[in-house]
């Protein structure tokens, strides 16, 4: 069993999301209280969320067709209203909460 203690990582909210709103997780929907909390206008998730780290050498072979994207590279989307209308803020920043 995995003894490694968990990490955190947070998500800040844009200004202009107000509740309410839906995140969403890879396209997957996260409800608050179970897979995430909102505290000071951020996204906490209690697991740690990473995107994949694309060198040039990397990008290039996938430009070409040679290689794929295989790393781990999660998204964090947020569905709210903005005057009235549905608005979608995608792929926000993560970061790791420092220990």
């Amino acid at each position: 069993m995995d003894e490694s203690p968990r990490r955190a990582t947070f998500v800040r909210l844009p200004a202009e999301v107000q509740r309410p709103f839906q995140v969403f997780l890879n396209g997957v929907e996260q409800h608050e209280g179970v897979d995430f909390l909102v505290r000071d206008g951020t996204l906490v998730f209690e697991r740690e969320l990473a995107r994949e780290k694309v060198g040039v050498g990397r990008w290039t072979s996938m430009v070409l067709g040679i290689a794929g994207s295989y790393g781990k590279d999660d998204a964090v989307d947020v569905v709210y209203e903005r005057e009235g209308r549905p608005a979608v803020a995608a792929k926000l920043r993560f970061e790791e909460l420092p220990d």
